[in-house]
């Protein structure tokens, strides 16, 4: 089962980030949570990783839809979006909103994901064009 919407980009890990926040925010998404994992392992267990970067992506009108629909749907939110550093270049994966209907089996949901997957398709796009 594919999970993700991946894009690679031809920038280095932090203007990445940016472009990503910047990206995410034109689609009406803010972050809510925001994981360092390289500096986390680091910090907790001595290992070393590449710049990896956990954002928790929120569209408050579609979170407000989605627990509607579902209360137990807040396990599966934020939508979560990941960059992480591949060499010289850096890869931003977001999951995939249609996990959403199916996990849950919720067609009430379809909707909400369908829109979901649209924003965040925008955005990694966005990403994924010629600079302007």
């Amino acid at each position: 089962m594919d999970y993700g919407i991946p894009v690679t980009l031809d920038l280095p890990f932090a203007e990445a980030v940016e472009r990503v926040r910047a990206a995410l925010a034109e689609q009406g998404f803010g972050i809510l949570t925001e994981i360092d994992v390289r500096a986390t392992l680091r910090a907790k267990i001595g290992e070393e990783i590449e710049d990896y970067l956990i954002l928790g992506a929120c569209n408050p009108p579609l979170a407000h839809r989605a627990l509607q629909a579902d209360r137990r749907i807040g396990l599966l939110l934020p939508c979560n979006v990941v960059v992480r550093a591949d060499g010289g270049r850096t890869v931003v994966e977001a999951m995939d909103p249609q996990l959403m209907v199916r996990v849950t089996g919720q067609p009430a949901l379809q909707a909400v994901a369908d829109e979901a997957a649209t924003r965040l398709r925008g955005a990694l796009a966005a990403l994924a064009a010629p600079a302007r």
